[in-house]
């Protein structure tokens, strides 16, 4: 801590620009740290609040020199780092980074390294918890102290575990969940994970430990849903379980109906396969409870709340719904394959059966208004209100054509102008898939099945044009 005499010491925080680090940096400059942040870019820094306020070092944690340069005057250094992005080989690079950073502590004569770790039972674990650990373990044996603190779901606004949690229960009134679902997970508020990381800056040397760090109520994931549900008025979700949903299919759902990403989904939901139970309380007698106590889940969540919306989603799903089943309709009373006209017309052998139409048609247009809506409301989230009204703007000229091209090829009969109009309807499917994908890929993925379909009926009306060129409308 500082010390009595008046003399400055100081802390670096890697990870700064993410939630946690970002909400730690105040809490150590109110107690009266000098904060020294390592970040790739001082740009990164440009909208926090406290980006004035502290030292800023550019350099990356994989540099050992960067490390170093960062470390020199050092009291304290916060590890808030790992490779969570979706590529295969983040254990190494984790293990390596890891490494570099304990031995730049080293040289540098750091007294103490601070590391946020994960809540995790005993024996085998996901590779993303599993990495976590290995982290951990790197850090206690080197030569310098370190604390290592293990939490599970972190609930503040910002967090990945939190946003997995609020937009699915947000998003999805009815779930058909994996079964682990009810394993048992001990969730903590942002606050009080400030705090015991704030205060491990304040622990003697002799202190070389992990320290299990939770909430004071212990609920499946399932009841942690509800209790959301409850609290923000959304009223009870109905949650069934099945022993069929892997992780990696879970984190592809994940990817469509919210707009956590895949690289991030998937080891979050890999880590909810375990439990996630404090097995010590240890730190509170180390530094302290939080002021008032530990937070109850639902002030956590009150807290994590403030300033969003939860029924945004469900009024702008209304929207897109809307549009999507307008067209759909108007499309379906327009579609007359019985018709003798088109009975008689000379099709390709390899056109679908009429039955695989409105199957095919009614499964794309769920798909475009459920993820049009998840990524314009993200977007609307994220103070991109403007991309988000293009986007159901788009969505709307995209409607239109798609109902303009029925009525052209099944009651004007006029194959070659619905031809010409399906490549203009598959360009703004394509258009469309783009803006979605500012949400994330697998948004872009979604949309952009549509957009094949539509570049594969532009295909088939050309065909049936072509073939039928001398042929008279009746």
């Amino acid at each position: 801590m500082p010390s009595s005499s008046g003399t400055s010491r100081t802390v670096l925080v890697t990870g700064a620009t993410g939630y946690v680090g970002g909400v730690l940096v105040p809490a150590l400059l109110e107690r009266g740290w000098t904060v020294r942040v390592l970040t790739r870019s001082r740009r990164g820094l440009d909208r926090k609040p406290w980006a004035h306020d502290v030292e800023a070092v550019e350099g990356d944690a994989t540099s050992a020199e960067d490390c170093r340069r960062a470390m020199e005057g050092v009291d304290v250094a916060y590890y808030l780092l790992h490779s969570m992005d979706g590529k295969g080989d983040f254990m190494e690079r984790d293990r390596s980074m890891a490494r570099t950073f304990a031995q730049a502590a080293a040289d540098a004569g750091v007294g103490r390294v601070v590391y946020l770790s994960g809540l995790h039972p005993e024996g085998r674990l996901s590779d993303h918890l599993a990495s976590r650990v290995e982290v951990g373990d790197i850090f206690l044996a080197g030569t310098v102290p370190a604390t290592v603190l293990q939490a599970g779901i972190v609930l503040g606004d910002g967090s990945a575990s939190f946003d997995m949690l609020r937009h699915l229960t947000e998003r999805l009134p009815a779930v058909v969940a994996p079964r682990w679902l009810r394993n048992r997970i001990q969730p903590i508020a942002v606050d009080d994970v400030v705090h015991y990381l704030a205060g491990s800056a304040e622990m003697g040397p002799e202190v070389n430990r992990t320290f299990d760090i939770g909430g004071p109520e212990v609920l499946t994931y399932a009841e942690m849903m509800q209790r959301y549900a409850e609290i923000v008025g959304l009223g009870r979700r109905f949650i069934t379980t099945v022993p069929v949903l892997t992780p990696r299919l879970a984190g592809l759902w994940i990817d469509i109906v919210t707009p956590i990403s895949r690289g991030i989904g998937r080891p979050l939901i890999g880590s909810l396969v375990h439990e996630a139970v404090c097995r010590e309380q240890d730190i509170v007698d180390v530094t302290g409870p939080p002021p008032g106590g530990r937070t109850s889940f639902e002030d956590a969540i009150r807290a994590a709340n403030r300033g969003i919306d939860p029924f945004r989603w469900r009024r702008t799903l209304a929207r897109t719904s809307a549009m999507v089943g307008a067209a759909a309709v108007t499309g379906s009373v327009l579609t007359d394959p019985a018709s003798r006209w088109y009975r008689k017309l000379d099709k390709p052998s390899w056109e679908p059966p009429p039955a695989a139409f409105p199957v095919v048609w009614t499964g794309l247009y769920a798909d475009v208004a459920l993820v049009s809506a998840v990524s314009s409301s993200y977007l609307a989230e994220s103070g991109r209100e403007g991309e988000a009204r293009q986007l159901e703007q788009a969505l709307a000229l995209n409607m239109a054509l798609n109902t303009a091209w029925t009525g052209l090829f099944f009651r004007a009969k006029r194959p070659w102008l619905a031809t010409a109009e399906c490549a203009v309807l598959t360009l703004s499917s394509a258009d469309l898939a783009r803006r979605a994908g500012a949400a994330g890929r697998g948004k872009a993925v979604a949309v952009g099945a549509y957009a094949a379909w539509c570049g594969f009926a532009t295909v088939l009306s050309g065909t049936i044009a072509a073939k039928n060129r001398r042929g008279r409308r009746r």
